[in-house]
């Protein structure tokens, strides 16, 4: 029977039979991906993966309330699904009241695939872009410059399934792409990335010829002081400082007192965040964009719950026109803070700003800063939602409209809720990958923004 019955949605309806608790969530992931890697011009690896997880959720109800137990495996086999579920309702007995407890989701109509097979990767993702990358590396090498990076494509077939009678299925295609150019001597570094589903909007030969400019900017060398500078931030920057900001948002947190989004007496949501006419939104429709509909929640915490899984997800926007509108929340903490229900959706949008693109930005500026990203970002004070991190591959120099020269690297202090009240020009919004965070959160659209004092705390000597 474990080879004969394997497909994912008959291990979800065998799960939940198996079940004996009050209720039961099953969330089965298949994954599968395709990756390339490459070194000075040439490629190193290149390599194909499948895998699955099982996620059993059981709640138990009880005379102080109802409870509930999670356990997660890999590479479960048929033979294995009774051991699981009594783990997870073992867990659930052991457990005391979930504070988050609510009613499992109902009424939410099946996905008609749900018994399809799972979608899959595989090396032919690449059919068109390898190609087009052996050129980027002909390109590269008759130009002087070495080029590193990777190629990632996974996609994820998401299958949930619950005792309430929830089947709900959602394929998630995920890629990224990296490129590093360097100069023989190493001395000089530029970075490119973009985010993908299915690499066929994505040019290696288009990033090359980006960041041979890059490089050719690099060859004068400036350095300048810690200090404030008016900087033009790029959509990928702008993409780490607002996913972060996200992360940040959670409704019941600022109804606490203990982040930024607080005041006393409860949150700032309708307050005026800045004077651009900004927009941040997400929304799991967004073409080019799209995430799950529904709650996918493996686990309880801050601003996610077990018992919302298969909560539909609808477009929101957390600012309009500058002001704040919601903070994350689940159908828990709504109701502890009075807030609307707005569960977390896996996608980030800015827009709003103006329509120049960001080489039309820096010929508008007299002297200031071009970013080419950020890294290490970490949290110093929660309360103002203050990060610091590194520049990185490359800060240049902008005066007169015209790039004169790159500069040494800095560390920054920044919220990136004072930068949205402090900036003074956004830019085109694009589709951007996030580069610190890219490992969690790919799917981003934000416009370059222009902030006239960004805090250069200290000198970098870092690449």
């Amino acid at each position: 029977m474990s080879a004969r019955v394997s497909k994912p949605h008959e291990i979800v309806e065998r799960t939940l039979e198996l079940s004996r608790a009050d209720g039961c969530v099953v969330i089965a992931d298949e994954q599968s991906t395709a990756n390339l890697r490459w070194a000075g011009n040439a490629l190193t690896t290149n390599g194909v993966t499948r895998g699955r997880t099982l996620t059993v959720i059981a709640t138990v109800d009880g005379a102080e309330g109802t409870a509930s137990g999670v356990v997660s495996r890999s590479a479960v086999t048929m033979d294995e699904l009774e051991p699981l579920v009594r783990a997870a309702e073992a867990a659930a007995r052991g457990a005391g009241p979930a504070e988050d407890a609510q009613p499992l989701v109902t009424g939410v109509p099946a996905s008609p695939e749900f018994t399809e097979a799972p979608a899959e990767t595989s090396s032919a993702v690449f059919a068109d872009f390898a190609p087009a990358l052996g050129e980027a590396f002909a390109r590269a090498r008759a130009g002087g410059r070495e080029l590193y990076g990777f190629a990632h494509h996974e996609v994820v077939s998401t299958y949930l399934g619950t005792s309430t009678g929830l089947r709900l299925r959602h394929d998630q295609p995920n890629g990224t792409l990296e490129v590093n150019a360097k100069s023989p001597d190493r001395t000089r570094s530029a970075w490119a990335g973009r985010s993908t589903r299915d690499f066929k909007d994505v040019d290696p030969t288009a990033l090359d010829a980006e960041l041979a400019v890059r490089l050719g900017w690099a060859e004068r060398r400036l350095e300048l002081p810690a200090g404030r500078y008016e900087t033009l931030l790029p959509p990928s920057a702008v993409a780490d400082l607002l996913v972060y900001q996200m992360w940040s948002a959670s409704g019941r947190d600022a109804a606490e007192g203990r982040t930024v989004f607080s005041k006393p007496g409860g949150t700032r949501v309708g307050e005026k965040l800045s004077e651009l006419p900004l927009t941040l939104r997400s929304d799991p429709h967004e073409p080019g964009l799209e995430s799950a509909p529904f709650v996918i929640a493996h686990s309880s915490g801050d601003d996610q719950s077990v018992f919302d899984n298969g909560l539909p997800l609808a477009a929101t926007d957390w600012v309009r026109e500058g002001e704040l509108r919601r903070l994350t929340t689940t159908r828990h903490s709504a109701g502890l803070t009075g807030l609307p229900v707005a569960p977390a959706i896996d996608n980030l949008i800015l827009e709003g700003g103006a329509d120049r693109s960001l080489d039309e930005m820096v010929a508008a500026t007299e002297r200031g800063l071009l970013l080419t990203c950020l890294w290490y970002i970490r949290e110093v004070d929660p309360a103002t939602l203050l990060l610091t991190g590194l520049t990185r591959d490359g800060v240049y120099l902008v005066e007169n409209g015209e790039i004169t020269g790159e500069v040494n690297n800095f560390r920054f202090n920044e919220s990136p809720v004072d930068l949205l009240g402090r900036a003074t020009e956004a830019g085109r919004t694009v589709r951007t990958l996030p580069r610190e965070w890219s490992d969690w959160f790919t799917r981003a659209a934000m416009p370059p923004l222009r902030v006239p004092d960004f805090n250069m705390s200290s000198v970098s000597r870092g690449v």
